[in-house]
């Protein structure tokens, strides 16, 4: 059987939470960027797993362009998100 998980919300930020578990920061930002030009709604769970695969990839200008993409969209900012972003900027080189 050919059985296909369809993409949405849901699927997309299970996926890159799961890239922010496997340290695989630039796949969960490419999977963003994919949510984006396909117009599905990217809401404050999916950015702030984002946001955290690029913390803990050491990457905090990509953590601190995706917490103010979140403000230019008016995608709420959580307890979640800050912190993440913080870290960021703490464990950045």
């Amino acid at each position: 059987a050919n059985s296909r998980v369809e993409r949405d919300t849901i699927t997309y930020s299970a996926t890159i939470s799961a890239c922010e578990k496997g340290g695989q920061w630039l796949l969960a930002v490419n999977l963003l960027r994919e949510m984006f030009s396909s117009r599905f709604e990217i809401d404050t769970i999916t950015y702030s797993a984002a946001v955290s695969a690029c913390e803990k990839g050491r990457e905090w200008a990509h953590a601190l362009h995706l917490l103010y993409e979140m403000v230019d969209e008016y995608v709420e900012r959580n307890t979640v998100t800050y912190s993440a972003a913080i870290s960021a900027c703490e464990r950045g080189e």
